[in-house]
């Protein structure tokens, strides 16, 4: 390794001649450790989860963990319902209820479905998952979610969504909407 020339080491020290070091900074106290992550949902619902795991499904001869869910109103015709579960109507919006208990759960589907109607929307996904943590009764919202669709007027028909949509764990559903108000038509 060689040494720098005089001249080139006598020209930095010129360069440099007026700098000044910068005043030496207090360093900050340390921050104080954060606090643990605590997971919400689990903790404030484990008692709800527990209680909603004994209770027998609405209908356990219609629902096992892995089947399907299909449910059509009267008058549809069979090509809607096969179009829906194949997925060809276009998903508008879509809820993810994991993590929430019955209580929380029904009145998120509720404000959901209500929302979607209001904004005229036709196909929106449920996900209610699969319950693989449900217990021995099996998925609990899966079951409810099948029962409280059912019972809304304005739900025309909802499947289970084809595996790459989330499978037996989503619920695709269709909404009856109505005609577009016509606007007013000017006189001549």
């Amino acid at each position: 390794m060689s040494t720098p020339p005089e001249d080139d080491e006598s020209a930095f020290r010129q360069a440099v001649a007026d700098v000044r070091p910068l005043p030496a900074r207090a360093e900050p106290p340390p921050a104080a450790p954060k606090p643990r992550p605590v997971a919400r949902f689990t903790r404030a619902e484990r008692g709800a989860v527990l209680s909603e795991s004994l209770f027998a499904p609405l209908d356990p001869t219609a629902l096992e963990s892995g089947e399907e869910i299909v449910f059509r109103r009267p008058g549809l015709r069979d090509d809607v319902l096969r179009r829906l579960r194949r997925g060809e109507f276009a998903v508008e919006a879509e809820i993810d209820l994991h993590g929430l208990g019955r209580h929380a759960a029904h009145e998120a589907v509720r404000a959901f479905v209500s929302e979607a109607i209001a904004r005229r929307l036709r196909c929106v996904r449920v996900i209610h998952g699969k319950g693989l943590r449900s217990g021995p009764s099996g998925p609990v919202l899966k079951h409810v979610v099948n029962h409280w669709l059912a019972r809304i007027d304005d739900v025309v028909a909802f499947a289970s969504a084809r595996p790459v949509d989330g499978g037996t764990g989503a619920v695709v559903v269709l909404l009856s909407t109505p005609p577009p108000a016509r606007p007013p038509r000017a006189r001549r």
